[in-house]
This record gives structure tokens, sequence and C-alpha cells, in this order.
């Protein structure tokens, strides 16, 4: 994947627990390597730390700016035009999971795994909701979205400047 210009992070997980093992994985190119067996909570932690490591592409893991919003992530608190915009734990969630991807489509499906941790067999309108509220606190014209855009029978997709 590497060689064809993808970058994902690669954590192993494996029975081999010798150190040459661990050796050759890592310097094939993997970020991290757990041997079974591992606790669920450590597994996570792993991949979340992975995860902050790679971040977005182009995008600050402190900082998101778009337009004449800045979203301070650490902090979890958002202004636009300086004006603090007060947005529920589950709007900001969204909004970063969006952004995330940077430019890439992101579906429902995804989004309602990602952010609310629900299965894929779940339907429901809660991220047509909440992006419709995102839009009315962020966006300058909420009827013709420039950020945060809706993808005909697919998702959204977010397009920051």
């Amino acid at each position: 994947m590497r060689r064809e210009g993808f970058a994902p992070p690669i954590l192993v997980l494996t029975a081999r627990g010798e150190e040459a093992d661990v050796v050759r994985a890592l310097r094939l190119g993997a970020d991290d390597y757990v041997t079974k067996p591992f606790g669920l909570l450590e597994l996570l932690a792993r991949v979340d730390a992975l995860l902050r490591r790679r971040g977005a592409p182009g995008r600050s893991d402190r900082e998101l700016r778009f337009g004449d919003v800045v979203v301070d992530v650490a902090a979890r608190s958002v202004q636009r035009g300086g004006e603090t915009v007060p947005l529920t734990p589950k709007e900001l969630d969204l909004l970063l999971a969006l952004a995330r991807r940077d430019g890439v489509v992101a579906s429902r499906v995804e989004l309602i795994r990602e952010v609310w941790g629900y299965p894929s067999s779940v339907i429901t309108r809660t991220i047509d909701t909440h992006v419709a509220a995102l839009r009315r606190k962020l966006e300058p014209e909420p009827r013709s979205p420039r950020y945060i855009l809706t993808v005909s029978r697919v998702g959204y997709r977010f397009a920051g400047d």
C-alpha cells in the first residue's frame, strides 16, 4: 500500500511474540505490534495513539480553520467571527469526523458508526439533523452550504478552505 502512495497506520495483531518477529514487522513498515492475548482497552489505546500521530494530511490536530470559523480541537471550543458558537458534543464530533477526511465523502453509515458507535444496521436521520444544525451554526448561508456539503445518495463531504 505504501508503495502505491497510501500511508495508513499499520498495527500488527499476532500470536507471534518473538523479538525477531517484532523487529521484522517494524522494519517492514508496521507502526505498532501487539501480541495475543491483549486487552481491549490496550488495543483501543494503541489505535487512538496511531490515529493521533497520523492525523489527517494538511490538517492540524489542534486547530481547524475554515472561513471565519476556528475550532480548537483540544479545548473542544468553536468560534465564528470571534464569537463562541455552542456546539453539542455530537455536533463537534461529527464536524471533526468530516474534517478528518479532508474532502473525502463520508457515508451516513460510516458517520453513524464513527460518531455514535451504532452498528451499520441502524437506520436513522440523526446525521441529517446534526448536519442541518451545524450548517445553521457555522455556514454563512446554511441553505447554500460552502463547507459541509451533501453528496446525493451517498453522504457528506467537508470542503474547508
